[in-house]
């Protein structure tokens, strides 16, 4: 399957492609990620998606920015034609980006360029916001509540910034790889990251080269159990606590109380 902006995020491109969105999706919970890609269940993530994709789209081009203005502009715009309140607070953000030199200049590059390449026994795909071949080197754009707020991981065992809370260390080595294979260089990651605050905090961040391998052994301890889900040859565990699990659960028995709290 040939990868392009229409259907890089199609049921079809997931089915044949793993990403990091979708690897994320199986840790948290199989039963769910297995329905998602059968097209048997659809997320709901209310205006957060939209809102993102807005932000993202006033630093790819003047042009495409206000092509989703139009085309999303009953989600954007309220009956007297102005913004609603979380579209107010991205123009914020947007705005506290584009009036810092350096945070610009570390988004120079081409746009939203789409790669694929084989992972530990598995197709990945990637879409990268910034890429800049002259500097071999890939930037992108996040947004979050704070940028000191600290957040207690299971996986890391101890309270961590947003970056490795949301596994963007790990989006920065999967993409390092897939852009190695294509390339034969490994580019370096930069995320630029604003805030929800008003006024908007904002930073560049970069990534010590030592943090990658332990994401990739990661990736690799857990992807052939997914792969065996997701190729139907072994039934998928249900986390128990997402939309998914909630909307299909079946009562078999009584519980403890003490157990609600597992």
């Amino acid at each position: 399957m040939k990868l392009t902006n229409e259907n890089y995020f199609s049921i079809e491109a997931d089915r044949e492609y793993f990403s990091v969105s979708q690897f994320k999706s199986w840790v948290k919970c199989q039963a769910a990620t297995l329905a998602k890609i059968s097209g048997e269940f659809e997320e709901s993530y209310g205006k957060a998606l939209v809102v993102g994709s807005y932000t993202h789209a006033a630093f790819e081009s003047d042009e495409e920015f206000e092509r989703f203005n139009k085309e999303n502009q009953s989600e954007i715009f309220n009956a007297r034609g102005g913004k609603y309140a979380d579209f107010k607070q991205a123009d914020l953000m947007i705005e506290t980006l584009k009036n810092d030199k350096f945070a610009m200049y570390a988004m120079e590059g081409e746009k939203e360029l789409i790669f694929t390449a084989e992972l530990f026994g598995v197709k990945w795909k990637a879409k990268i916001d910034s890429i800049n071949h002259s500097r071999n080197s890939f930037t992108d754009l996040k947004t979050t509540r704070s940028l000191s707020q600290r957040y207690w991981s299971d996986k890391y065992q101890k309270y961590v910034s947003f970056i490795e809370a949301w596994d963007y260390v790990l989006q920065m080595a999967i993409y390092r790889e897939i852009i190695y294979q294509n390339t034969g260089i490994y580019y370096s990651p930069y995320i630029v990251a604003v805030t929800k605050e008003d006024p908007p905090d904002k930073a560049v961040l970069h990534f010590d080269d030592t943090r990658f391998q332990f994401e990739l052994d990661y990736v690799e301890h857990l992807i052939e159990g997914f792969k065996q889900v997701k190729s139907g040859e072994k039934e998928p565990t249900r986390c128990g606590k997402c939309a998914y699990c909630r909307e299909t659960k079946q009562l078999d028995g009584t519980i403890e109380v003490e157990e609600l709290l597992v």
